[in-house]
């Protein structure tokens, strides 16, 4: 069995105004380290409200935060993005927020530069297999269905041209 620490409402406020400076965080993250700091319901309510109030914790800068940066670090696409969000218990409205600030013409270049990259990376390929597997590639990523059946007929005819 081991010890959980836990802390006064004052010094979890302290601790959890730390935690939050360090890097946007979603409200149900910091709930569950607020419990972790073995608080009760009532204090952690007064906690994350102090929170929101001096603007340690703000949903909408968490998910476009968020967005931004998996789009951005690991080239996420917004399937798998939204999906993410949701996990965190981010509400709808904050999700479309953070979708809108991906720029849909950096987004399709996006997708055509890994379709491309995956589409070369298998030279000795069939085109059925290279075609199956750039789709699963793109779809683990979080690109939709229909953006990646573009890429991949714009990969098609420009492998007809050459």
């Amino acid at each position: 069995m081991y010890s959980k620490k836990s802390f006064t409402p004052d010094q979890a406020y302290q601790k959890i105004k730390q935690f939050c400076a360090y890097q946007e965080r979603s409200h149900r993250e910091v709930t569950e380290k607020l419990y972790s700091f073995g608080l009760y319901k009532k204090d952690v309510e007064i906690l994350l409200s102090q929170l929101i109030e001096e603007n340690y914790l703000n949903e909408e800068r968490f998910a476009i935060a968020f967005a931004g940066g998996k789009f951005r670090m690991k080239q996420w696409g917004r399937v798998k993005i939204k999906y993410e969000l949701k996990q965190k218990g981010v509400s709808t409205y904050c999700i479309s927020l953070a979708m809108r600030e991906i720029e849909e013409e950096t987004y399709l270049e996006t997708l055509r530069s890994l379709s491309t990259k995956k589409w070369e990376s298998m030279k000795g390929e069939q085109y059925l297999n290279k075609q199956a597997k750039t789709t699963t590639y793109l779809l683990q990523k979080g690109f939709e269905q229909n953006l990646i059946i573009e890429a991949i007929g714009e990969l098609k005819r420009g492998q007809r041209s050459l």
